[in-house]
């Protein structure tokens, strides 16, 4: 009954979600992508006069080549606008402008004064850009493959865990042959649908799509690619997609698309067989008979409807009403995502058993919203189980962040949420377990950080880029961690990083850049000043925190108790003191084997380009990336960093919870599972 009950509501809820929005909208973006790197653009400028002048006379008949792609430009010079429409080969020229108008209107709203952007619907893809600013093409957008940004969305149910692979090979042999078929359909679509059989019943609809100006190879090439960011975001998953500005690929359990248009004439097209003599008497006796009852039938369907749709609104209003107190987590997310986080669901006594109890020689650590300890699931698998604190209104609201927020999210430089358990005043988190526990009892450890060479280092450095690169800007979410810090980042076997706790991260809605709050939350040292003095936080909050990580793996000192002989003062003061002497060498860990003293330098220079106190001159992880991976990218000089020792913000003022730290504590006196709330979070907000 408890289900009946729920599911009601559920359902009450989306159908009053309905019937609140039945104002035509344009439809959401599933992604979209303001390339604000590349430049703006001034109010009522020429630039902005072509680019309305472009966009608004795009979707029209004569910028068509027939099978939905649109290329055109206007303008001359420096002020010459580029835009590429492509539409999902299933759509009908109405459909397909339609998407277009609506794309032009919504992206440059959400990407105003950017001389860059692309976003996806649906059915269509919308992409303009500047002469100047082209980075992939000296002098146009087209014949060249792209695959940056790339985006993933993905069905939440899994495939059968003893048929993964055979589901995968089905799938891969499926989207060879459609690759082939697409690449190889002309200069005027390449496009490409198919299905196949897969284990446990099961059929697989899949469809690829190029833009038409890649010659045959280059649409192979692109499709090969997208095909390899498949595992990354969608293995194991029964449906996924994964987009870029030139290519994409779809697959699902069930058909989403429907039959390609076709712009020939009739007479062009395979003939229909012509109706006989008796089909057209027939059709003309029946006709007025068949009207007649048509009319009846509307009549009565729809006089039913309405009244049911009354008496239902009626009931769903009680519904709604007598449920308020609903647990948060169950009316947050519409019901596939409830759904999906169900199929995640542990049985409580599985986690007791798995830990023994928490046990307290299987607990790893302790942080402000629980304890964390390791386990061993009956199948071998080992695991590490956040238990959040029993009575803390802090504790439901981090225990739905993140679920809803990582189970979401795959990276290989991220870790990975496996599950969690609900049991009345229990709720439990199950990660992957991480062998090396945290990067914190490494490089502050004088006898853990002689383990860290140089290229070591200068590994998980890279790792951490990516995973905040993927959060930032490569995610189908943009999220903000807000508590990146040393003890957040957990070691595997191989020292591979991967990023932590994310009970403080922030999800901006799909045209927010930053944020304020009141409450405060993160690590002294690695907070941003913006962000610690008036609660203003954005991406580069988090390019703070990660500029902050790379000074300490460098120098293997914590920021705010850097000690350079008898001398105390902030890691970030230091290092900026001794940049400007020219002997930033004086900073490095003298326990580490260099290897590449030029890397060494040049992640010092990055760090401070980081750490920058102006929010304005701090690089987004989308430039800091290839930053690192490129020796031949020239560095711009950094401006005065943020000193925290000579800063208003007191080192109590507010404390992050440890995600994996081995540092138990054991003495404690709070009792079992009950721990003081050190930190604050925030609401979560869908995209």
């Amino acid at each position: 009954m408890a289900k009946i009950s729920l599911l009601s509501f559920l359902l009450c809820n989306i159908f009053l979600l309905v019937a609140q929005q039945t104002t035509a909208q344009p439809p959401s973006f599933l992604f979209q992508f303001c390339l604000n790197d590349k430049g703006n653009y001034t109010l009522n400028s020429t630039y902005q006069a072509n680019l309305n002048h472009l966009l608004t006379t795009l979707p029209t008949s004569q910028n068509d080549n027939g099978y939905g792609f649109y290329n055109v430009s206007y303008g001359k010079g420096s002020d010459q606008v580029y835009a590429v429409g492509l539409c999902r080969g299933d759509a009908t020229p109405n459909v397909c402008r339609s998407c277009l108008n609506d794309s032009m209107h919504v992206l440059t709203d959400i990407c105003p004064n950017q001389k860059e952007a692309v976003g996806w619907y649906d059915n269509c893809m919308l992409r303009y850009s500047n002469s100047s600013t082209l980075r992939y093409s000296n002098r146009s957008m087209l014949g060249t493959p792209v695959t940056i940004p790339l985006n993933y969305l993905w069905n939440p149910e899994n495939v059968s865990s003893s048929n993964v692979q055979e589901y995968f090979d089905d799938l891969r042999t499926l989207l060879d042959g459609l690759k082939n078929e697409a690449a190889s359909g002309g200069s005027l679509r390449k496009y490409a649908t198919g299905q196949t059989k897969a284990p446990d019943f099961l059929t697989i609809y899949a469809l690829v799509q190029c833009t038409p100006d890649l010659p045959q190879q280059q649409c192979i090439n692109c499709l090969d690619y997208v095909y390899s960011r498949i595992p990354n975001c969608c293995f194991g998953k029964v449906g996924g997609r994964v987009v870029g500005p030139t290519c994409s690929v779809r697959y699902e359990k069930y058909l989403f698309y429907g039959s390609p248009y076709d712009p020939r004439p009739p007479s062009q097209k395979a003939p229909t067989p012509a109706p006989t003599n008796n089909t057209i008497n027939n059709i003309t006796e029946g006709q007025k008979s068949t009207d007649k009852s048509r009319n009846i039938i509307i009549a009565v369907v729809a006089t039913v409807s309405g009244v049911v749709l009354i008496i239902f609104f009626l009931v769903c209003l009680r519904l709604r009403k007598s449920k308020k107190n609903v647990q948060a987590i169950k009316t947050y997310e519409p019901v596939d995502e409830i759904e999906s986080a169900e199929s995640l669901l542990y049985d409580f006594e599985t986690i007791n058993v798995a830990t023994d109890q928490f046990s307290e020689d299987n607990k790893l650590g302790q942080g402000g919203f629980g304890a964390v300890y390791q386990g061993r699931l009956a199948n071998g698998q080992d695991i590490a189980v956040k238990r959040l604190c029993r009575g803390s209104g802090q504790g439901d609201l981090e225990f739905k962040n993140e679920v809803m927020l990582v189970a979401k999210l795959q990276h290989r430089n991220l870790v990975r949420l496996l599950g969690f358990s609900l049991e009345s005043s229990e709720r439990l988190l199950v990660y992957e377990f991480v062998q090396n526990a945290s990067l914190d009892h490494f490089i502050f450890d004088p006898r853990n950080r002689v383990t860290l060479d140089w290229d070591r280092r200068y590994k998980i450095i890279g790792g951490v880029a990516r995973g905040l690169l993927y959060l930032h800007e490569d995610s189908r979410l943009r999220i903000i961690h807000r508590d990146l810090k040393a003890s957040n980042i957990l070691l595997d076997e191989e020292m591979n990083p991967k990023i932590a706790d994310f009970g403080m991260a922030r999800l901006f809605v799909v045209d927010q850049t930053q944020g304020n709050t009141s409450r405060i939350v993160g690590t002294y040292g690695y907070m941003a000043p913006e962000y610690a003095m008036h609660g203003h936080f954005s991406v580069k909050s988090d390019v703070f925190s990660f500029g902050v990580l790379i000074l300490e793996i460098v120098s293997g000192q914590k920021n705010n108790s850097f000690r350079q002989g008898e001398y105390v003062e902030d890691l970030l003061s230091y290092t900026w003191r001794i940049y400007r002497e020219g002997n930033t060498s004086k900073m490095v860990d003298p326990l580490m084997r260099v290897g590449s003293a030029s890397e060494v330098m040049r992640c010092i220079h990055i760090g401070l380009l980081c750490v920058q106190e102006n929010i304005e001159n701090r690089p987004t992880m989308n430039a800091i990336v290839p930053m690192l991976n490129s020796n031949s990218l020239s560095l711009p000089l950094p401006s005065e960093p943020a000193f925290f020792m000579r800063s208003n913000t007191g080192s109590h003022m507010s404390f992050g919870s440890d995600f994996n730290s081995r540092e138990t504590t054991k003495s404690s006196n709070h009792p079992k599972n009950d721990c003081i709330n050190e930190a604050s979070i925030t609401e979560l907000f869908p995209r």
